[in-house]
C-alpha cells in the first residue's frame, strides 16, 4: 500500500491494532480488536470516534457565492441560514448524481465535504465556479474526525462545553486546547454526533483526548458502512452513479419546492429538465430496503427477481448485509416503483432464490437531536 495517501491519525491507527485496507486511494482502518459488529453495538450504545480525514474539504468564496453554487446543486442553498448546513447533490447534464456533498453556511463563505472517491473530480467540477468570480479553497492543512452516538453530546461537551446548544444540522466554531474547530451537528450512522474539522497538527491530540472518555471506543469503515446501512443513507458509487437520478436514488427530498417546477428558482443546475420532470410524474424505479428472509444477507450485486422461479429479474442489491442493531440481514435496491412495503421479491444467492420482504427506510430509527 505504498502508493496510498495516509490521514494525520495513521499512526494513532497502527497504535490502536487497527487493521488496515486501501479505501478510495487512502490507507484507512477497517476495523480494530474490538470487530465490527462490537463498533457497530457500541456506537449505537456509546460514542464511536472515526477518521473521515480522507474526505475532501473545500470553501467557497466570493459575490453571490450561494446563488452560484446552486448553479450546480439542486438544492435551497440562498435560503441557507448562516450557521446551518444541508445535504445536497451534484448532477450530471443527463439527471443522473455526480456525487452528495454537505454544505454549510459559515457567514462570509461557504463550507463543503465532498467524498473522498470523488474528490478530485468534485473539486474539478467547483472550480467551473471560478469563471463566476468565486474563489475555490481546498482545505489541505486540517483532518476531520466523526464522532457518533448517544453519548456523544456529553463526551465532547467536557473537552468544548458550546456543543451542547446544537441542533442537528447546526455548525459553530470553537476553541479548543488553542485552536479553532469547526463542528457540525450531523454525521453518518442515524446516530446524534459530530463531525470536527481540527488542524492536522493537533488531530491526534484531539482524538487522543476523545478517545481518553471512557464512552468513546474507534471504529473503523466497516462499522461505519453497516451504521450507514441500518440508517437508510446511500453511499455514492453503490446506492447512487451517474445513472441514477435524484428520483430513483430515494433522494427527491433533497430538492425543496424553491428550486422543482413552479419555485421561484425552480432549475438552474445540470440535468434539471430531466431530474424536475420524473419528481412530477414520480420516478418509475425508487431505492427500497429489503428484509432477507432467514439468516444469510445479501449483498451488493445480487439479482432480484419478482417470482421464486422464472419470473424477470426487477433490480439488483446496491447495499448489503447484517444489520447488528436489527438482529437480521438488510439491504437496498432500487427497484420498480409500484412494489410497496410488505411485497415479497426473491434474491438470487448461490443459484437458489430466497424470499424478502420490501421494507421502509430506514431499518434503525435515527437518534438525531432535533
Amino acid at each position: 500500500m505504498a502508493d496510498l495517501r495516509r490521514t494525520p491519525l495513521f499512526s494513532l491507527h497502527m497504535s490502536l491494532g487497527a487493521r488496515m485496507v486501501a479505501f478510495a486511494g487512502w490507507e484507512m482502518p477497517v476495523q480494530y480488536p474490538m470487530g465490527v459488529l462490537n463498533e457497530h453495538l457500541h456506537t449505537r450504545a456509546h460514542a464511536g470516534l472515526f477518521d473521515v480525514s480522507h474526505m475532501g474539504q473545500v470553501i467557497l468564496r466570493g459575490p453571490e457565492v450561494a446563488q452560484a453554487l446552486e448553479a450546480l446543486v439542486p438544492a435551497d442553498v440562498a435560503g441557507l441560514a448562516e450557521g446551518r448546513q444541508r445535504y445536497g447533490l451534484f448532477t450530471t447534464p443527463e439527471g443522473g448524481v455526480l456525487d452528495d456533498l454537505m454544505f454549510a453556511n459559515k457567514g462570509d463563505h461557504l463550507y463543503l465535504v465532498v467524498n473522498a472517491a470523488c474528490a478530485e473530480a468534485d473539486i474539478a467540477h467547483l472550480r467551473g465556479l471560478q469563471a463566476r468570480g468565486i474563489e475555490v479553497e481546498v482545505v489541505t492543512d486540517r483532518a476531520l474526525l466523526a464522532l457518533q452516538g448517544p453519548e456523544a453530546e456529553a463526551v465532547l461537551a467536557r473537552l468544548v462545553p458550546g456543543v451542547v446548544a446544537m441542533k442537528f444540522m447546526d455548525v459553530a466554531e470553537f476553541d479548543w486546547a488553542g485552536v479553532t474547530l469547526w463542528v457540525s451537528r450531523s454525521g453518518y450512522t442515524g446516530e446524534d454526533g459530530f463531525e470536527i474539522s481540527v488542524p492536522k497538527a493537533q488531530a491526534e491530540a484531539l482524538a487522543r483526548a476523545l478517545l481518553d472518555q471512557p464512552e468513546v471506543a474507534p471504529i473503523g469503515l466497516g462499522a461505519r458502512d453497516s451504521l450507514r446501512l441500518e440508517a437508510g443513507m446511500p453511499l455514492y458509487g453503490h446506492d447512487m452513479d451517474a445513472a441514477t437520478t435524484p428520483g430513483a436514488a430515494g433522494l427527491g427530498w433533497s430538492i425543496p419546492k424553491v428550486r422543482r417546477l413552479g419555485g421561484a428558482r425552480a432549475g438552474g443546475f445540470p440535468g434539471a429538465e430531466t431530474v424536475l420532470a420524473e419528481l412530477v410524474a414520480g420516478p418509475a424505479r425508487v431505492r427500497q430496503g429489503l428484509r432477507p428472509e432467514g439468516r444469510a444477507p445479501i449483498r451488493e450485486g445480487v439479482a432480484i427477481f419478482d417470482a421464486p422461479e422464472g419470473g424477470v429479474q426487477i433490480g439488483t442489491v446496491c447495499s448489503g448485509g447484517f444489520g447488528p442493531s436489527v438482529g437480521a440481514p438488510v439491504a437496498m435496491a432500487i427497484l420498480p416503483a409500484h412494489q410497496a412495503p410488505g411485497d415479497t421479491v426473491w434474491a438470487e444467492l448461490r443459484g437458489k432464490r430466497l424470499p424478502a420482504r420490501v421494507s421502509p427506510l430506514p431499518f434503525h430509527q435515527p437518534g438525531y437531536r432535533r
